[in-house]
């Protein structure tokens, strides 16, 4: 394999980098790439969450796909794709990979934000890619049992908590009365154990040291509510698709490869997340991993639309036409 070309910071630095406080002499070059078989490298600072999901991403980097296309990845951890947008906006970044909400909240807004591509769907069937988890003795057991509680999610506002809503709402129960809080999902299995919330909503690795522990899958809200919903997007702006089109081409076509070679290659995805996520093997290779596409056909987003429209989230569906850019 090709020497990683992975740049993963810690959380606190990764706040400071999607601030949009970056040294302008240290913002990587967005100037279309050179020749993929040889010179310089483009460097593109990607926004992309600690999960399980990322695997893809870190193991492809590995393998040398994007610098075959002429780049080079810096990965930016971030807790959100909704709170990446700043730093999208600012130029700060050049693409992020988020969960479709934030871009569909940004496009009510007419901020210019755009989702070139797919990157992985959730799981219409058996075990899901992200969950509700409890503790074991936390008498919480179906979706609604969470009125009431206190539910954390990595970022408010977004398709975790609408989702949520949802399935408690056609659980019988009042998703009203739910008091949700942002917690980031690695903090969630220490977070559930000092008892700070009732229940936290977590993809892998976080969700299986839960139930490892003896906790509880209480609802699976994707599969619950719009199954085989996108997980994540990547996400750029309608600026640099018109300013730096061979830049999008470039990263478009390196991610469309990236994507369909970790489908056929999940242990060296699984090895991916197990160094980077820094968790035993055997622990990535129990994780349940999404179905990796560029393919936003089918992706569920313009149903994620409208249920926001439903719940009050926004007041009115996103233009999809200018939202949904496939590359």
């Amino acid at each position: 394999m090709k020497k990683s070309l992975v740049t993963l910071g810690v959380l606190a630095a990764a706040a400071l980098a999607l601030s949009g406080c970056t040294d302008s002499a240290d913002t990587p070059s967005s100037t279309p790439s050179g020749d993929a078989g040889g010179g310089e490298l483009t460097k593109v600072r990607v926004a992309a969450l600690p999960i399980a999901e990322t695997g893809a991403l870190w193991a492809a980097i590995d393998e040398g796909i994007f610098e075959d296309h002429g780049l080079e990845i810096e990965v930016v951890p971030a807790q959100g794709g909704a709170n990446a947008i700043p730093a999208l906006l600012s130029g700060d970044i050049q693409f992020a990979i988020g969960q479709p909400f934030g871009p569909i909240r940004a496009d009510v807004q007419d901020l210019g934000v755009v989702i070139v591509g797919n990157y992985a769907n959730s799981l219409a069937e058996g075990d899901d890619v992200n969950a509700v988890v409890a503790l074991g003795d936390s008498g919480i057991t179906r979706p609604a049992d969470l009125a009431g509680k206190k539910v954390s999610v990595n970022t408010i506002g977004a398709a975790g908590d609408l989702t949520i809503r949802k399935a408690v709402q056609d659980d019988g129960g009042d998703p009203s009365t739910i008091e949700f809080v942002e917690v980031a999902f690695p903090d969630v299995p220490a977070q559930l154990a000092a008892g700070t919330m009732d229940a936290a909503w977590a993809p892998d690795p976080f969700r299986a040291m839960v139930l490892g522990d003896g906790g509880v899958s209480v609802v699976a809200p994707y599969q619950a509510t719009i199954p085989g919903l996108s997980v994540l997007t990547n996400i750029t702006t309608q600026a640099l698709l018109d300013d730096d089109p061979d830049l999008v081409a470039d990263y478009s076509a390196a991610m469309a490869e990236a994507l369909e070679w970790a489908s056929d290659n999940e242990d060296a995805v699984r090895a991916a997340i197990a160094t980077n996520l820094d968790i035993p093997e055997e622990a990535a290779a129990g994780i349940t991993l999404p179905t990796f596409t560029w393919d936003l056909a089918d992706a569920g987003i313009e149903d994620l639309g409208t249920l926001a429209v439903e719940f009050g989230y926004i007041d009115a569906e996103p233009d999809f036409d200018r939202l949904l850019q496939q590359q």
